[in-house]
């Protein structure tokens, strides 16, 4: 973590930064957050996660003092007072300290500067193992704080060498813990509709191929895939080439993949200069 956050309405030294104890974002893991990428100096997409961090405020009934400019000011005051060239910036709405310890209240407003880490090269290279769970994320739409299902199964991938889960309900495929996921048979490509967050590099994504078709995929189309990716924002394009002990096609990235992911680096690079 970077030395200066933003603090419920000034920016202070992070290491004064707290939350009261009976917060129901601490005692219910009631709250939403979002994280983006600095290139540059430039924060990554922002007008996005702006409008997705306000929509899920609205969403979870949780109360934000601050208008879209206001935020935008605030996060290009932490990257220069942090020097954020490269890096993460978390933003963080808790679900406050309520007279019942239930209902949301006014929450506490945080916004935190952090160094990232992308997964190793070797991973973009050879892609990625994917654990199957059965699983339906709570409000999905909504990036909320609850990851105490992922957390706890985490032990689990760790032993099984996977880098995250895929969930699936009723045999339909749905996200990973923390990204997106796009499968590709006969050059044609498409990702699920339902139970998902709207990720923004997901729909840098759709933008990057118009072609591409949002529906329902069912987990027999998952592992019969010439390819799948994962997209996620500490990810970009991550290509997917195991799920549990079973190869995607040949067990290496594909063609399309290769391409997406050279396509979203260039874009990435043009939205930094602007």
């Amino acid at each position: 973590m970077k030395q200066f956050c933003f603090s419920n309405d000034r920016i202070i030294d992070s290491k004064n930064a707290s939350i009261h104890p009976m917060d129901i974002g601490l005692i219910r893991g009631y709250g939403i957050f979002d994280f983006f990428r600095t290139s540059g100096y430039t924060p990554l997409f922002l007008t996005d996660y702006l409008d997705r961090f306000i929509r899920s405020a609205e969403k979870t009934h949780l109360k934000l003092d601050f208008s879209k400019e206001e935020l935008a000011q605030i996060i290009h005051d932490l990257i220069q007072k942090n020097d954020l060239e490269q890096g993460g910036i978390r933003m963080l709405l808790t679900g406050g300290v309520s007279d019942n310890h239930f209902s949301p209240t006014e929450g506490s407003l945080f916004i935190f500067c952090e160094d990232l880490d992308f997964p190793a090269p070797y991973k973009y290279e050879n892609g990625v193992k994917l654990l199957a769970a059965d699983h339906v994320r709570a409000i999905a739409d909504v990036k909320t704080t609850n990851y105490a299902f992922p957390v706890w199964h985490s032990a689990d991938w760790k032993k099984a060498g996977a880098e995250d889960v895929i969930y699936h309900h009723n045999g339909f495929i749905s996200e990973s813990s923390r990204s997106n996921i796009f499968v590709i048979k006969n050059d044609k490509i498409a990702t699920p509709d339902q139970n998902i967050l709207h990720g923004i590099t997901r729909k840098r994504v759709l933008e990057l191929n118009k072609k591409i078709e949002i529906r329902p995929i069912s987990f027999d189309e998952l592992i019969d895939a010439d390819e799948v990716f994962m997209t996620a924002t500490t990810k970009k394009i991550l290509p997917v080439t195991m799920i549990d002990d079973l190869k995607i096609k040949d067990g290496k990235p594909g063609p399309k993949t290769i391409e997406l992911m050279a396509a979203f680096s260039a874009m990435e690079k043009k939205n930094a200069l602007v």
